[in-house]
């Protein structure tokens, strides 16, 4: 994808670097950079799918790894648009799109990955979570009280549910997830970090087009009360599992074009690091396919 080299460094600075303390107070909701701008980045955006959808293909073909793409984001931050931008031009019959609602009275009688696991992509596709098993060390942490209805073992109230209980919660995450990476998945995890004052703007916009109002929902206007405990979560979260095998991008999502430009130029690069090839065909195999083109050709 034909970015700037400064504009790549800057992708480059958005991953979360494994092991690091977290203040998102620190990291940008805007581009801020002058290299790019909308018009450019609808460009580099067209020519960005088009190497993701030979990319796609390719990675069918080797069926050697699989992709699992996690978008994670307040609420109005764009994930249904990044995704829907990005991918568009990706074959459907190899992308799975799983959106993660409130898990249901059965995928509670099990352990909270559970429904996870049974979502994953298999090998040569594609599979992204829009939201995810993040839901568990994020909603549940600002609403503590969530977890008592996974009925576990010694968690018999709100109290029970201290720093260990968490601390324990993510090492079970990047146990689940380094077992996906060592058996050929590919884990790239984004965060769309969108301002309050952003939020504010484009929750209001939902309200005033009649067109938009399907999308709003009560329930984000009364979590935006929980800001800054969300913004805590989000922080212990990255913190805690951002991973050489699984890392964590801090996607600047003030600026729609520049969030859609800066996911896809990070696919881009970590796809190519995979140096995918077709597979290979013996000289006896071409041989034969040449007599069958004769045959082909004498009818």
């Amino acid at each position: 994808m034909a970015l700037e080299k400064d504009d790549l460094l800057k992708l480059n600075k958005l991953r979360v670097p494994e092991g690091e303390k977290v203040s998102l107070k620190d990291w940008p909701t805007e581009y801020t950079g002058d290299k790019l701008d909308k018009a450019k980045g609808k460009d580099l955006l067209e020519i960005g799918r088009d190497r993701l959808s030979e990319l796609q293909d390719k990675l069918y073909a080797h069926n050697q790894y699989s992709i699992l793409i996690i978008f994670q984001a307040m609420d109005t931050a764009g994930k249904d648009g990044a995704i829907k931008h990005i991918l568009s031009g990706l074959n459907p019959s190899g992308v799975q799109v799983t959106s993660f609602k409130v898990p249901s009275t059965t995928e509670l009688d099990h352990d909270y990955l559970w429904r996870h696991y049974v979502a994953l992509p298999a090998r040569g596709e594609i599979g992204i979570f829009n939201r995810s098993h993040y839901e568990n060390v994020l909603v549940t942490k600002v609403h503590p009280e969530f977890i008592l209805k996974e009925n576990l073992p010694e968690i018999n109230s709100v109290k029970d549910i201290d720093d260990k209980f968490w601390e324990n919660r993510y090492k079970q995450i990047n146990r689940f997830e380094k077992n996906l990476y060592q058996n050929g998945t590919i884990i790239l995890k984004f965060f769309l970090h969108l301002s309050k004052k952003e939020q504010k703007k484009r929750l209001i916009a939902r309200i005033d087009d009649p067109l938009k109002n399907w999308k709003f929902s009560p329930a984000d206007a009364k979590e935006r009360n929980f800001w800054d405990q969300y913004q805590k979560a989000y922080e212990d979260a990255l913190s805690n599992t951002s991973t050489d095998y699984a890392p964590w991008f801090v996607i600047p999502a003030d600026d729609k074009w520049f969030t859609r430009v800066a996911i896809a130029g990070i696919l881009y690069n970590h796809f190519t690091k995979l140096d995918l090839e077709y597979p290979h065909v013996s000289e006896e195999k071409k041989a034969e396919l040449q007599k069958i083109k004769q045959e082909l050709q004498s009818e």
